[in-house]
């Protein structure tokens, strides 16, 4: 017997989650959010490094962040479940001065658009964050302390256990295998455990959004990348706070590993040569790509033991300008894309789902306006590019 639902959230990661929350925290209880394996967060949300940032160059995800930030801090306040929030914040590190001009021109705009406490340092204060760090071809960095860390999985979790003490549910192990339509628009749902009778469906499936929109004949330009991280255990101590720190020279990253020993460090770098599919297997010939910017940046680390297991590769859902995609699908009314994050999914989700949400109940996002992540902006040439892409 078909089932009828206000609304269905297809994906069940971490933007499925906070949408599935911020609806019935807003008073629309009645919703299903249908994931495919046999437990959430098995897709990008479980493979994510966990960072959070507001320095970046684009108001629009300036703003996500600033919101984004203050709900993480305030996460289990509003949840009941704490999202593992550190303000460790994030180290960003300009080897020319081109670089350097470009992290104050965005912290002049992050400045006026409401962050106030990012800082600009020169070689010396960077040398000071992290003494190992060289910084003989650094020009100056920029450094904000709310940027921070915190636990994907743990988000999720929280986000669903909030909403299913709400009213919602989850469909584990259940696949969606077409969406339903007539003159009005979308009308439901077809899964491997029936039929759901919906006008409201989200599409929330990560690097697999183009193929659910594609059910509604939606062509959604989001595409999935390889992303690999390396786990190491250094074998020198630590700054007891050390920040994620970013090497705009060549995009290569590091942070400490929350999961594991302190001593421990995930590193992760943009390589240029990955190619666009569903790869998530870790490819060993990362190791090395990724230690030797690690031993450039940090002398010291000569020698670094890998921790193998810890080792993972996980998907970013990559649009043409990096910036997500929020808004309803035009030709397909009812459809609501909430997809395309490109790396910034788990940081963002509280804003994306608020945004989500307002824009199914009362039609159009309140808090946030929405316009720029409609998904007509391809086919306009209206693309925001995000040059602060990591």
């Amino acid at each position: 017997m078909a089932q009828s639902a206000e609304a269905v959230i297809i994906g069940g990661g971490v933007i499925g989650a906070s949408v599935a929350f911020h609806l019935a925290a807003a008073g629309c209880p009645n919703v299903i959010i249908v994931e495919r394996e046999a437990r959430q967060g098995l897709g990008s949300t479980g493979r994510a490094t966990g960072g959070v940032r507001a320095q970046f160059a684009t108001d629009i995800n300036i703003q996500m962040s600033l919101y984004s930030i203050d709900f993480l801090a305030r996460f289990e306040e509003a949840t009941g479940h704490p999202s593992g929030y550190e303000p460790r914040g994030y180290l960003f590190i300009a080897t020319t001065e081109q670089q350097l001009a470009f992290l104050e021109k965005n912290r002049a705009r992050q400045h006026e658009l409401g962050l106030r406490n990012v800082e600009l340092l020169g070689p010396e204060e960077i040398a000071s964050v992290m003494p190992s760090l060289r910084v003989d071809d650094v020009a100056g960095g920029s450094f904000c302390q709310t940027d921070g860390f915190i636990n994907p999985l743990a988000v999720m979790r929280g986000f669903t256990a909030r909403a299913s003490s709400l009213g919602a549910k989850v469909w584990l192990d259940t696949e969606v295998i077409g969406i339903e339509a007539d003159a009005a628009g979308v009308a439901g749902v077809r899964t491997t455990r029936g039929d759901i009778h919906t006008r409201r469906v989200v599409c929330a499936a990560g690097a697999w959004a183009a193929e659910v929109a594609r059910m509604a004949n939606i062509e959604l330009p989001v595409m999935p990348l390889r992303r690999q991280i390396a786990s190491v255990r250094v074998l020198e101590s630590l700054p007891k706070n050390l920040p994620m720190v970013i090497d705009m020279s060549n995009g290569f990253h590091f942070r400490p590993d929350a999961t594991a020993p302190r001593t421990n460090l995930l590193l992760a770098w943009p390589d240029p040569e990955e190619s666009f599919g569903f790869k998530t297997d870790y490819d060993s010939e990362f190791t090395e790509k990724v230690l030797a910017r690690a031993r450039h940046r940090v002398p010291s680390w000569s020698k670094l033991e890998v921790d193998e297991q810890r080792c993972r590769a996980g998907l970013y859902e990559m649009t043409p300008d990096h910036h997500a995609i929020i808004c309803e699908a035009t030709g397909a009314p009812g459809l609501f894309l909430v997809n395309g994050f490109s790396g910034h999914g788990v940081m963002h989700s509280p804003a994306a789902g608020r945004m989500a949400a307002e824009m199914i109940l009362d039609g159009g996002s309140q808090f946030l306006d929405a316009t720029p992540l409609g998904v007509e902006r391809f086919a306009a040439g209206r693309l925001i590019h995000e040059a602060s892409l990591i």
